[in-house]
Formats: C-alpha cells, structure tokens, sequence
C-alpha cells in the first residue's frame, strides 16, 4: 500500500515512538481545538420528536468550564429543555445553571438581563431580540449583541462567572438589569438582597421531570460601580431592578454560585477570579478548554468532521458538574454539610440511565483521576442518602428512569484506571442496595423469580427493568472481579445471566413474562413493558453476554441475519421494529456484529450512523445529548472503538474516522491510532495491528486502555 505524506509522516512517528510508555515521545497536540468547537449544535432539532425529549440536542450555547457548576447561557422565550431554541430570536435572560442535553427541563436559575429604562410591566414581555450573525459562542465564553444595541458578554470558571454589559452611547433611559431568584425552567421562589453595589440571596426550586426533587442555590453578584436605584422587581423580594448612573456604558459583574451558603458564593468567586478582568478569565477558559479537549488530537479529515468531533467532545466534557465549593464543601443528600478530601471535587448531576453506556468511560479515559472523583461522588450520594438513585440532581434523587446505574457507572470509572476512590465500599454499599425497593423497584421478583413479570406495579417497563438490573449486575460483577471478591463476583454474575428468563423460545425475542412463567400477547415493536424502545431495541441489550444471546437465538449466521433487518433504519423511533440511535437503548447494537465474527458490518454500520446523524451546525443531533450520552458516543464512533461492557475495560472495535487519532489519557499513558487512508466512504478494516503485531479486528485486549499503544489501520471502501 503507498502512504500519503500525512501516512508516511505517522508511520514514521508511530515506529520511532513507543506511545504505551509514560513520558514517550507523542505527537505534537493541536494547538487551539477549542477553535472547531461550536456550542450551537444541539440547539435545533436534527431528527423526528418520538416522544422522548424532542428531536434535538437540548444544549445551550452559553460559558461553562469544563466539568463546571456554572453553565451561564442565554434563554429564549421559545421553551426548550437546555434553555435556548435556535429558531427563536429573544432572549429572556441569562441564567446561571444549566443541563445540556436532559429531556426534561430543571436548573435555569437566577436569570440576569440587562435593559435600558424601567423593566417592562408584563413580565412576559421581557425580552430582546437578536440576531444569530450577532452572536458568538466558544468554549468558556459567550457574547452577543441585542438589537437594542446592548451587548452581553460572559466567561466562566468552575463556580462563577463575569460579564461585561455594554450599554448603547445614545440611550435616554438609564443603564440596569434585573435579576430574578424567583424565576427559573420550574416553578421557584427565593429572596434578592440589594446592596449598594452588590446582589445576593438565593433561589429554591426542582421538581426535575415532574418529580418532588428540590435544591436551594446561593448567589453573591458584585458590580464594579455602585447602584444609583434599587427596588423589588415586580414589587416582590424574589428579584431586583437596579440602574446605574446616567451615562453608564460599561458595567462588569462578577457572580458565584454555591449550594452551600450566600458567603461560600462570593468565596468562589475571589478564589477562582482573582479579580481578573472578562478578558483575562474567557482566555484562561478557552485554556483550560484547550487542555481537555486536546487530549485527543486528531489529524486529516475535513474541517466539516473536525468540528462535530470536536463539537461532540465538548459536550461529553461538560457534566457531571462541580458541587463542592472551592474550600470542599458541599450539600450533601442528608441536607448535611460535608467536605471532600482535600484537592478532591464532588460531582452532582448523574444522568445515571444514559451516561452509564460511553460518557462514563470516555471521562475515565481521559482523565482518570477527575473520573475518580465521580465514583467517590456516586458513593457520597449513596451513603448519605441510603441508597442509590438513578438520576440525581444537585443534592437529591429524582428516581427518574430505570435499571441501577450509577453503581455500574463507578464500575466502569474503576476499570479504566480511576482508580482513586473507595471501590470497595462502593461495592459493599451497591450490593446491599439490591435488596432496597428505592434503589431496586421490583428486586424481590428479579432475585426470586429471576425477572420482574409484566406489569408489576411500580417498575416502569418490567422487561427493560429486568435486562438494566443484569447489566449493572455483570458491572459490579467485573469489579468484584478486580477487588478479588470472588464469591460477590460469582453471585454478581448469576444474577447477570437473568436475561435468559426473558428470551421466548419460539420467537427469540426478550420479552415480557408473567409471574407465573407463560407469556401475554407480544409483538416485536411493542412499547409496554419497556422504557422508551420496543422489544426489537432491547432484545439486543445484553451488552455483557452477546455471544450468550447470539446461541440462544440460533447461532451466529442467525443473530447477523436479524441484526442486517434491525440496521434497515438508523433512527426509526420506538415503533418501528429497527435501530433508534436518536436514543441510549440502541447504542450498544451496531457493535454486536464484532461479536457473530462479523466486523465488517459494525465498521460499515458505525460509520454510516456517525456520518449520517451527526453533524457540525445547530441541527447536528438527532435526539436529546442527555448530559453527553449522545456526544460521547459520536467520539467512540470516530475512534473506532467503544465500551460495549459496562464495568469492563474491553472495546469493541469499528474503524477510525481520522488517518491520525492520539489520546493523552491524563496519566502518562498515550494511545496513537493510524489509518492512513481514513474518510467517510473508507471504513472496512482490511487489517489492524496492535504496536506492529496483527490483532483482532474485533475487539482490544482487556488490557489495552491500561497499557495504550499504538493501533495500526489498513482501511479502504467496503
């Protein structure tokens, strides 16, 4: 095979460089991959709503650090679940605390908006109207002109903001903002405290997806000028109107935020800004971003493929989110303070049901030791709380979803090297909350009867509920495994195996069970007793045991064949009786090829999904990013890998997007990937070697993500 010079110049640097060994020499990191990003993707439906969150990302475009606890973003009139719908062009407010990606709406506190002139009577008339050439979005950063001639500005840090208000030279109306504790995406209150140059209070609110879920946020604002005027907004404690004195044009304020106190609020804000202008805090931002986000450099491709793969790595970066104070203290889920070790963070907002399948893992990948900081923030919530809940936001469960990810999710954090956490406890605590109805809706059918029967009462989607409980059962099973605990491993992995109570003989398909073991009426894309998919989704949901699966339903050529008829649509929805990767059951299932001897058609499939539901604008996803689920996926697809067990450290295999990939995994172990002749159309791995040795094709050693090294790709068009 020729080598391009790109080609050449890799292979040249992959046999003079050992990239398993820390401190090898490493190809030069892009410099600025912050520049490919654009946080607009997202803000647009992609794809058809099928009823689970809309056919768009729910992102927001505003400043966020990576892994922060402030996400200061503008919000549109026009309701979308990350605060800003892209068709729309007012602006209501810039609140602080964002969720991108949920499919459902919580967070969007404490909005501020600055104004010329009294604040409108009409609450809902609160808004200013721009335009998107006006705008510009970055990593850490955001600003745009109203056509009012106002100008917002804002960069972030971990726990606060700053932002910079330009007021128009020829306003007659004096130059103020508002800002509303009383205001957010659910219902709130709170109290605003007015002094001479400064806001303060704090705002309660929650009820994330209807539930009963509640948190209190603190906020300290100070502004560089004092306040000519201060009154209630709207007559009312929960906010504040104040104004400037005539012939203000500039005003800087400086805002934190913490769960713990108004006084730990304006703490964060000195420890982290350190009285840095806007200017100064958006470049140490963009920075920071740089950092993560370079920790995989790609090479090649188009300028198209760089900013979605750039784009869906930055928001597998921004949650979960710093919940701990910069001093260490935090909330905790007893209503308790507590502190983290000292140089440790605790994370808060787990999207448990989506993340557990590949944004965990990506984060572990990356940055081990922030990963690890995740998984003693998981075994927090459950000691402090009881049990372990599915969802979690700020300080409280919502039990929203199914299954019990988030013990799975700090399984999978162990066996990519996060390693920095009470694994142990966090097993004990896990297996102990098996037997907990809170953390296990129906456990006791699952332990006795081996699955939950159709209908049970207080399990959404008994089947779905059934085949989750089994993937986190071989999830802590693979750590017991680790831990040396060989009786939990074994007892871990029986229960793993109850997946086989679901599999009809006849049909083949997982399907719902009675109590008393005979089977209702069924059809493959019905919707009861699953949980936003069909049967014909979650049949394949046996990530941990697919050659199981693939024996039972008849062997290998069998399973490729229903596999060839699954992969007819992408995203069809949970109606159809074919692959919805718009949503998290699905993405499993275009790597179980790997695993009836069949790369060739995970290579094809993966690639034809990640060019065709992917892309770079507003409208470049296809369904909700839940907290990064959907992006993290897209970053595995252009590796060429993915985490097909939870729990485990093993990687299916597909075929990389980029001729040249290099993962810096934050620990000293490097991952360089090679595939010289990589595209959209070349996607068939004609061989692969693993540090100048031929390999599978179908997955990596177990050993791999520990060891790095580098892979070798001979691709062309199938």
């Amino acid at each position: 095979m020729r080598l391009s010079p790109l080609g050449a110049a890799v292979a040249a640097v992959v046999l003079l460089a050992p990239p398993a060994r820390a401190g090898a020499t490493s190809l030069p990191s892009l410099a600025d991959p912050a520049r490919y990003v654009n946080p607009f993707v997202g803000t647009k439906p992609g794809g058809v709503d099928w009823g689970h969150g809309g056919g768009g990302g729910n992102t927001f475009p505003g400043a966020s650090a990576p892994l922060g606890g402030v996400q200061w973003s503008p919000d549109t009139v026009t309701r979308q679940f990350g605060g800003y719908a892209y068709t729309d062009d007012r602006i209501r407010g810039f609140s602080l605390t964002h969720l991108s990606g949920a499919g459902c709406g919580d967070y969007g506190n404490v909005p501020f908006m600055p104004l010329t002139g009294r604040p409108a009577t009409d609450p809902e008339a609160r808004y200013a109207t721009f335009s998107h050439a006006d705008e510009r979005a970055a990593p850490g950063s955001y600003r745009v002109d109203f056509a009012n001639g106002i100008r917002t500005e804002i960069a972030a840090t971990r726990r606060s903001g700053v932002a910079r208000l330009t007021f128009p030279a020829d306003a007659r109306e004096p130059a103020g903002l508002t800002v509303d504790a009383g205001r957010a995406w659910n219902k709130a209150t709170g109290e605003v405290t007015v002094g001479a140059r400064t806001l303060s209070g704090f705002t309660d609110s929650g009820g994330f997806c209807g539930t009963s879920v509640r948190y209190r946020l603190y906020f300290h604002a100070e502004f560089d000028r004092p306040f000519a005027h201060g009154e209630p907004l709207d007559g009312l404690t929960s906010g504040a109107y104040v104004s400037f004195a005539p012939g203000t044009r500039e005003v800087t304020v400086r805002v934190g935020i913490s769960f713990v106190s108004e006084d730990a609020a304006r703490r964060n804000t000195l420890v982290e800004q350190r009285g840095r202008s806007l200017d100064e805090v958006r470049r140490a931002a963009r920075r920071e971003w740089n950092g993560w986000l370079g920790r995989i450099t790609v090479a090649g491709g188009s300028e198209a493929r760089r900013r979605m793969f750039y784009t869906a790595l930055y928001h597998s970066l921004l949650h979960p989110g710093a919940f701990s104070d910069a001093d260490g203290r935090y909330r905790g889920f007893d209503g308790l303070v507590h502190r983290t070790r000292p140089g440790h963070v605790q994370y808060a907002n787990f999207s448990g049901w989506d993340v557990y399948r590949s944004q965990i893992q990506l984060l572990a990948l990356l940055a081990p030791r922030e990963a690890s900081d995740v998984a003693q923030s998981i075994l927090e919530q459950g000691r402090q709380g009881g049990y372990f809940d599915r969802w979690t936001l700020a300080n409280g469960g919502t039990g929203v979803m199914v299954g019990d990810p988030l013990p799975a999710m700090a399984a999978s954090v162990h066996a990519f090297g996060g390693t920095d956490f009470e694994a142990g406890e966090l097993l004990r605590t896990a297996v102990a909350g098996r037997q907990d109805d809170r953390q296990r809706p129906g456990h006791t059918y699952y332990d006795t009867l081996g699955y939950i029967p159709a209908g049970t009462k207080g399990v959404w989607g008994a089947a779905a509920t059934t085949l989750e409980y089994a993937v986190s059962d071989a999830a802590l099973a693979h750590l017991a495994g680790r831990l040396g605990d060989t009786e939990t491993r074994a007892a871990l992995e029986r229960a793993s195996g109850n997946w086989r109570n679901l599999l009809h003989p006849d049909s083949r398909y997982l399907q719902p069970r009675r109590a008393d073991g005979t089977w209702p009426a069924f059809r493959p894309t019905q919707r009861r007793d699953y949980v936003e998919g069909n049967a014909a989704q979650y049949t394949w949901m046996v990530p941990h045991d697919l050659p199981g699966l693939f024996t039972a339903m008849g062997g290998d050529t069998a399973a490729t064949a229903r596999l060839d008829t699954f992969f007819t649509e992408y995203n069809a929805g949970a109606d159809q009786p074919y692959a919805y990767l718009g949503n998290e059951p699905s993405f499993n299932t275009p790597w179980a090829y790997d695993y009836v001897g069949r790369p060739d058609r995970t290579q094809d499939t993966v690639r034809g999904i990640l060019t065709t539901l992917f892309g770079d604008g507003p409208d470049g996803l296809v369904g909700n990013d839940d907290l990064g689920a959907m992006s993290s996926w897209a970053v595995w697809a252009a590796l060429g890998m993915y985490p097909q067990i939870p729990g485990s450290p093993q990687l299916a295999l597909a075929s990389p997007l980029f001729p040249l990939t290099q993962i810096r995994r934050g620990n000293g172990v490097t991952i360089t990937v090679v595939a010289p002749r990589a595209s959209d159309t070349n996607s068939r791995v004609r061989e692969v070697r693993l540090n100048g040795l031929p390999t599978d094709p179908r997955r990596l050693p177990d050993s791999f993500p520990a060891k790095g090294g580098a892979l070798t790709f001979s691709l062309s068009a199938p």
